[in-house]
């Protein structure tokens, strides 16, 4: 299993996230609701193992 460093700036509700590549991403965080506006991710955290996530636009990449 590979190892990926990661750092999160919190900014309220917003966050960013730079890897260890320095690639930056960004989103929102409300609740159990998050959307990630570079990916165009939309998660809901659930209680337990899973939950739901959705991608937006094309699905080939």
């Amino acid at each position: 299993m590979k190892f990926y460093a990661r750092k999160r700036f919190t900014f309220g509700p917003l966050y960013a996230t730079v890897t260890q590549s320095g690639r930056w991403s960004w989103g929102i965080k409300i609740g159990p609701f998050s959307h990630n506006f570079t990916s165009r991710t939309s998660s809901i955290d659930t209680p337990g193992p899973g939950g739901f996530r959705h991608q937006h636009g094309r699905k080939n990449r």
